[in-house]
């Protein structure tokens, strides 16, 4: 099937040759036109997938006294930026907000950032943050946030992001990309003819890696998890992000592409489906770590893609796929309700071998493991 990006797409690569993964998957999610997030509401069951904000209240309302609690450890600066990065609905932040009035002095002194492209979700999120009568600013980027202490949050935001796949061949590491197929009629992943820059491999995976393995080179998050730290050493504050990945550097291909609560594939439909790739947070902790960050602090290590295969390889369990490389079947009630009356879409069980890490950054607070 073809669709009005597909043919974008084919006219640039047959101006300009194949395109990376990064160019595939931002043109995918984020083309002004046809872009997945720029023309849909994805979630919920009339979507294309569930997230934790709209399965419990509990869980925005947890997020919303912890800010409460970090703020208070920082000193009660005022005014503090409150800022959400991807917020989908809206929901988690109308939750955290709802839990956050125990202290009216925290919501006096908060100021409210959604990092949004997408105008469909800006409109829902306006309609669901009404209630809270306190309406955000709305930006494209996190550079365009206000300057001084704040606190981030982040559900499922980076592993949307744009990533670079490279691949180890018989003559050495070179780059996938995204060129058609051999009747022109559909895409494909391609390989670059020149020999790819190996210092962008790990070294701790240069040796061990196998013909056909594949690292995931992410570039883009690496630059917002520099800019927020940046930030975090200059006025103070804390991020707290919740993904899906690997705590350590790993070799595999973990992009997906999610639509009507099913696995696709990756190239079928451009801008119809939901793309994502598991998060390396040893990447996202090494960029704050540069930025003058202690780095990151994880609950529990997880195992990088070289491991247990990603849930989209396990067939029998692509019945209900959510956004991420797993599901959440386990974090639903039996009867497929949410707490707060808002139905959801439920199943039992949870793929084997794909883990959840929640990632949380403070200057001072969280020291590295």
């Amino acid at each position: 099937m073809t669709t009005p990006l597909f043919d974008l797409i084919r006219h640039e690569i047959a101006h300009d040759g194949p395109i990376t993964v990064a160019r595939f998957m931002e043109l995918a999610l984020g083309h002004p036109e046809h872009g997945y997030y720029m023309t849909r509401d994805p979630f919920g069951l009339e979507g294309d997938f569930i997230t934790s904000p709209e399965i419990t209240q509990m869980f925005g309302e947890m997020i919303g006294l912890w800010s409460v609690v970090v703020w208070q450890s920082m000193g009660r600066p005022d005014p503090v930026n409150v800022v959400e990065l991807g917020p989908g609905r809206g929901t988690l932040m109308g939750d955290a907000l709802r839990a956050a009035e125990a202290d009216p002095d925290f919501m006096d002194a908060q100021r409210l950032w959604l990092v949004e492209t997408s105008p469909v979700l800006r409109d829902a999120q306006k309609k669901n943050l009404m209630q809270t009568m306190r309406m955000p600013a709305w930006r494209d980027s996190f550079a365009e946030t206000g300057p001084g202490p704040l606190l981030v949050i982040g559900n499922e935001f980076f592993d949307a992001l744009p990533i670079r796949q490279y691949e180890k061949t018989a003559e050495g590491w070179r780059e996938r990309l995204v060129g058609m197929n051999a009747a022109g009629d559909g895409l494909a992943f391609v390989l670059a003819p020149g020999a790819a820059d190996e210092t962008l491999i790990p070294e701790t995976l240069r040796a061990e890696a196998e013909v056909g393995a594949v690292f995931e080179d992410q570039s883009a998050s690496r630059a917002v998890m520099t800019d927020i730290a940046k930030r975090v050493v200059e006025h103070g504050g804390a991020a707290l992000f919740f993904d899906y990945g690997h705590f350590e550097h790993g070799l595999g291909d973990t992009l997906q592409a999610v639509k009507d609560h099913e696995y696709a594939d990756v190239l079928a439909e451009p801008g119809q489906a939901d793309l994502t790739a598991h998060g390396d947070f040893q990447q996202l902790a090494e960029a704050a770590r540069a930025a003058g960050g202690p780095g990151a602090a994880s609950p529990r290590r997880v195992p990088g893609p070289s491991g247990p295969a990603p849930a989209r390889r396990h067939a029998d369990d692509a019945r209900r796929p959510r956004r991420g490389p797993s599901d959440r079947r386990g974090l639903q009630p039996a009867d497929g309700s949410r707490s707060d009356g808002r139905a959801v879409q439920g199943d039992g069980g949870d793929p084997a071998g794909v883990r959840r890490a929640a990632v949380g950054w403070r200057r001072g607070l969280i020291t590295p493991p």
